[in-house]
């Protein structure tokens, strides 16, 4: 009960600044609606995109569903990500590899 008396004591504090909030909503949604394009013109305008996108989520969705998952699909990529994630002893060039000479580094270009 205690949590609920401070709720009510911190809404009652800031209840100018809560009908600010609500007397800022109720103007922009007037104003957008009254100064904004009909739904019906944004949907005439925008319905080629929005059929393809439906084409396209419900061919993802019967793909998804008809094709099975791969039999190793949480072993697909591990060797890769490894391998990007940081290197692994078996990534590593041999010992019995020559080791180049040390190679000196350019000069600084003079400015």
């Amino acid at each position: 009960m205690e949590d609920k008396a401070k709720l009510g004591e911190i809404m009652w504090e800031h209840r100018l600044k809560a009908a600010a909030a609500v007397a800022f909503v109720a103007v922009a949604v007037v104003s957008i609606s009254v100064v904004g394009p009909r739904l019906s013109a944004v949907v005439s305008f925008f319905w080629p995109l929005l059929v393809s996108t439906g084409f396209f989520l419900v061919a993802i969705a019967v793909l998804l569903r008809i094709s099975p998952p791969p039999a190793g699909a949480d072993e697909s990529g591990k060797d890769l990500i490894d391998f990007v994630a940081g290197c692994r002893p078996e990534h590593l060039m041999p010992e019995s590899a020559p080791v180049a000479a040390a190679e000196e580094a350019p000069p600084e270009p003079e400015i």
